[in-house]
């Protein structure tokens, strides 16, 4: 027994040591300043490997890239470096401080945004002193300064050519595409779990003269195709510790050209519930109109002028849209036997799938009002005198 926890306790030991050699000579080949002190673990990102790097003079972030989800690592780091740089550049022309408020990229001393060596991918950033990150909306007044940052983040981008972006995750909001892999693996039905969720299916295949709205009104050129984030959690927003206030915008792995609907859904679908994503009783799973109201008044105060009739006019329907395909996909995984959403319990893709669906619903009650406080908040903020 005592041999057998020697010889365990030993191969976690080599193995830390050989990651921490690992990483330094990774440290080595990165315009750094100062000596390497101490790194560490760093996040609750379940993607990339994340590490805080502590040096003498100053403090990193150092990422071993996830490959085998991002199979092109030169194509996303393209996407990543040319929005930062873009980022930083219009910081500093309006007088702040872009280490503050951007994601900055250190880079190799050959000059390349990454490194690649015999372990993998690896890509170092600037630590934003004096953040932190929060998970859940704890009070109305986090949610608004995510709000200000994601539009922030899209008013700094409003000029920046999209098409030069390469398309990371092809088809990622494209809910055509993702309502016909549903119903692909409906037909299958490997597991024989559509009987389980026929009130699910049904919900979904209403309501699929929705689904193409946006990508037609991208692809006739009547919307406009701009930088999208397409992770707009409240977890990707930097908020100093003290004041609160939103610094900047991270995570900048999934940045592709879209529609700024998509964004402002997403985080309207992860914002303006009551209940976590796998909340097993619906009853504790609704819509808060107040919460959108809040997010929609940072949002388009952060945007201005930047936002156009033809978005405006969608972004509560981009609300619905986003919770509703993020249903489609679970109810698909779920159909295929929980391939691709992680799951620890039997039926939580199910359970996942049904509390967005619930949140539709609300929304679509409440969609008069939503549009209400859309055109308020843009005849407030958006409108040129």
């Amino acid at each position: 027994m005592l041999l057998k926890l020697a010889i365990t306790l030993y191969n976690k030991f080599e193995k830390v040591m050989k990651m921490k050699a690992e990483l330094m000579k990774v440290l080595e080949e990165f315009q750094i300043e100062g000596k390497v002190l101490t790194f560490s673990p760093y996040g609750s990102g379940h993607i990339n490997l994340t590490y805080l790097v502590e040096t003498t003079a100053k403090r990193y972030i150092l990422q071993k890239i996830n490959h085998n989800l991002f199979k092109e690592v030169d194509k996303l780091m393209h996407n990543i470096e040319a929005v930062s740089e873009y980022n930083r550049k219009i910081a500093f022309e309006k007088g702040k401080d872009p280490d503050r408020v951007c994601l900055s990229l250190i880079y190799t001393k050959s000059g390349k945004s990454y490194l690649t060596n015999q372990e993998g991918y690896y890509r170092l950033y600037k630590y934003i002193e004096d953040s932190v990150c929060y998970q859940l909306v704890e009070k109305p007044e986090d949610f608004y300064e995510s709000a200000v940052a994601f539009g922030s983040f899209a008013a700094m981008l409003s000029e920046f050519d999209a098409s030069t972006l390469f398309e990371i995750l092809p088809n990622f909001h494209n809910t055509p595409i993702r309502y016909d892999n549903f119903l692909k693996s409906l037909e299958k039905d490997i597991l024989d779990r559509a009987k389980e969720t026929e009130a699910e299916i049904e919900f979904i295949q209403k309501r699929k003269c929705l689904y193409s709205k946006i990508v037609d009104l991208l692809a006739e050129g009547k919307m406009p195709t701009k930088v999208t984030h397409n992770d707009t959690k409240l977890n990707n927003v930097l908020f100093h510790k003290d004041t609160g206030k939103a610094l900047a915008v991270i995570d900048f792995d999934t940045i592709m050209p879209g529609s700024i609907c998509y964004d402002f859904g997403d985080s309207i679908r992860f914002g303006c519930s009551t209940a976590l994503e796998d909340e097993r009783d619906l009853d504790k799973v609704h819509f808060r109109l107040d919460l959108f109201e809040e997010y929609v008044k940072g949002f388009l105060f952060a945007l201005g002028s930047d936002l156009t009739e033809v978005e405006k006019d969608n972004l509560p329907y981009g609300a619905i849209l986003m919770t509703i395909e993020n249903g489609i996909r679970f109810l698909t995984d779920y159909l295929d036997g929980d391939t691709y959403f992680r799951t620890q319990r039997p039926q939580q893709n199910l359970d996942r799938c049904r509390t967005q669906l619930k949140l539709v619903s609300e929304m679509e009650a409440n969609l008069t009002k939503m549009q209400e406080i859309v055109d308020k908040y843009y005849r407030i903020y958006c409108l040129k005198e």
